[in-house]
């Protein structure tokens, strides 16, 4: 399984850090955030992984290199002119994704003690298009999905905001975690290009195909974009590498 790590945004919420270098090479215990989610992807046998890279790319690419490209297949998916967001972001990837088999996508500002294989068996086993990692946890926007655990919408909850896709007499908001895994057929059902959100797409795409939820509250998981978040980090982090 090959993996994109999503590391070129502006990293604004973890200023004044990224003010002089990207989120991606922001630290825990000395060992960059890049560094250890790399090493974490090896731990699973992915030997083949994408960077996208956008905010100070440069020292991204750097990085890697000094490193060697940590022993495995390292490329880069070049986001200098214009920031694609999520969907764009692996769209723009795709000449290094699509071989035919799943592919995991993980935001770089993400901690997790995730099992990867188990993530990997339980996408083949529903037959998913996209299996989300999620969780029961507080945040201002939630995936819906009804009992099989079938996304059927997305709230915001700030705004009221809601779209149901399926319509369900129980509902279950999960909030999203960053994680993803997605089978190769979805480069075949957006045609978009450019900037936008995975999430509307996988919005549109839930009307005829199975976004599914994989739900780890069983293991730790950490939001690491906030100065504040980087420091507690270091508590778990010898369950994670």
């Amino acid at each position: 399984m090959k993996a994109l790590i999503l590391a070129a945004g502006l990293g604004t919420r973890l200023q004044p850090i990224t003010q002089h270098s990207p989120k991606a090479l922001a630290k825990i215990n000395d060992i960059t955030l890049l560094e250890i989610l790399i090493k974490r992807l090896k731990r699973f046998g992915i030997g083949e992984v994408i960077i996208n890279v956008h905010h100070f790319a440069d020292q991204i690419v750097g990085f890697v290199e000094e490193h060697k490209q940590f022993g495995i297949e390292i490329k880069f998916s070049d986001e200098r002119n214009q920031l694609l967001d999520t969907g764009g972001g692996i769209k723009n990837a795709e000449w290094f994704l699509n071989d035919g088999n799943p592919f995991l996508v993980h935001n770089v500002d993400v901690i997790s003690s995730i099992n990867l294989n188990n993530f990997a068996d339980y996408h083949q086993k529903v037959g998913a298009l996209a299996s989300v990692a999620v969780r029961n946890r507080d945040t201002s926007r939630y995936f819906l999905f009804n009992n099989k655990d079938v996304l059927c919408g997305w709230k915001n909850i700030s705004t009221g905001k809601q779209i149901i896709t399926n319509q369900s007499s129980i509902i279950h908001p999960f909030a999203f975690s960053g994680i993803h895994i997605i089978s190769p057929e979805i480069f075949n059902l957006v045609d978009k290009i450019g900037k936008f959100s995975i999430v509307d797409e996988y919005l549109r795409l839930s009307f005829d195909h199975k976004i599914c939820a994989y739900k780890h509250d069983d293991t730790h998981w950490m939001d690491l974009g906030k100065v504040a978040n980087l420091k507690q980090a270091s508590d778990i982090l010898d369950q994670i590498v």
